[in-house]
């Protein structure tokens, strides 16, 4: 392999691991009151110095998804953690992620396959 190509793959590594690392932190930063809002994907490309298409042409090359997949991902991780270990109304734990509870709930359920409410019921510890 050339030298450029090996530069090229670990530039790939090292952006894909720049977006993980920028997501878990803005979503505690949207958890925690830092920040109000979880940002557009276009918005984190900016915050990584990168273009749009290029993040996501670099996530789906190195992982097989797009950008959105793991965002959404992480932030139901977030929702299942608080579900299983606080004792929030579900409509605060949508709020805390920035939904209106229905749309909380349809998200949830679509990824998922339980209402929050279910997962509840099944996973409180």
């Amino acid at each position: 392999m050339e030298q450029t190509e090996r530069d090229i793959l670990s530039r790939s590594k090292e952006i894909t691991e720049n977006y993980f690392q920028f997501l878990d932190k803005h979503i505690l930063d949207v958890i925690s009151g830092k920040v109000d809002d979880f940002m557009e994907i276009n918005q984190i490309a900016r915050e990584l110095f990168l273009s749009h298409k290029h993040l996501t042409d670099i996530l789906q090359k190195e992982t097989g998804n797009h950008p959105c997949h793991y965002y959404d991902l992480k932030i139901l991780d977030e929702a299942k953690r608080m579900l299983s270990e606080t004792d929030k109304s579900i409509a605060e734990i949508a709020k805390i992620l920035t939904y209106d509870p229905s749309n909380f709930s349809k998200f949830f359920k679509k990824f998922i396959g339980q209402t929050p409410g279910q997962f509840r019921k099944e996973n409180k510890k």
